[in-house]
């Protein structure tokens, strides 16, 4: 089922589920083995600083912080980890706001509102500006592995379990099959924790069976 996914794909999942978590000693072997199979360290680096959209600074700067200590100890070893490419700086004039609504609109397949931003229209402009216009704008990971990493975080959460269902939906619109859906359980179950892969399972579940109705 995993084979689904790629052995990097698979790699990004942990890595993303178990910061979200704060297990670190997981994470450093998730990690390392991330290393292993060829995730170049600007890429994991770009999937914790992400996480801090889903899970909190505190968690993406552990994260962070774990990462730094694993490739310090990696270099220290004579292990010769690949950098990987830096962001494209935004251009001169940059509308985070015009650009993060336009991808916001790209991603779900229709423009976003609803009571709650009318409610606190300030979190609708930091989710268009910030999340969409800033952060899913860099190019070191594309949309498909931003949604995987954010698939990752939300199944570690508690509660999240409406983000999680409403992320499914984007990730299912942005070229992520239902395979892929269940193959991203299989590693959560095998990387991580029962309970994880479970929340995940269940909130897929009554997904796929709403869009089959």
């Amino acid at each position: 089922m995993q084979s689904a996914l790629t052995v990097r794909q698979q790699a990004m999942i942990p890595i993303a589920a178990l910061t979200a978590c704060g297990e670190m000693e997981k994470l450093t072997v998730a990690l390392n083995e991330g290393l292993d199979v060829g995730l170049r360290v600007n890429e994991i680096k770009e999937v914790l600083i992400q996480l801090y959209a889903y899970c909190g600074f505190p968690r993406s700067l552990n994260g962070l912080g774990c990462f730094m200590t694993v490739v310090n100890a990696r270099k220290a070893a004579g292990m010769k980890d690949e950098e990987g490419a830096v962001a494209t700086p935004p251009p001169a004039g940059w509308d985070s706001l015009a650009a993060g609504t336009q991808t916001q609109t790209q991603l779900v397949g229709k423009p976003v509102s609803g009571p709650l931003f009318e409610f606190a229209p300030a979190i609708d402009v930091y989710l268009k500006a910030h999340l969409f216009g800033d952060i899913f704008q860099r190019d070191v990971l594309d949309w498909s592995a931003r949604e995987l990493a954010t698939l990752s975080a939300l199944a570690a959460v508690p509660g999240a379990e409406s983000q999680l269902k409403s992320h499914f939906a984007i990730s299912l619109n942005n070229g992520i099959t239902p395979e892929q859906f269940q193959a991203l359980v299989a590693v959560l179950a095998v990387k991580c924790s029962a309970e994880m892969a479970a929340n995940a399972r269940t909130v897929l579940a009554q997904f796929l069976s709403e869009i089959s109705l």
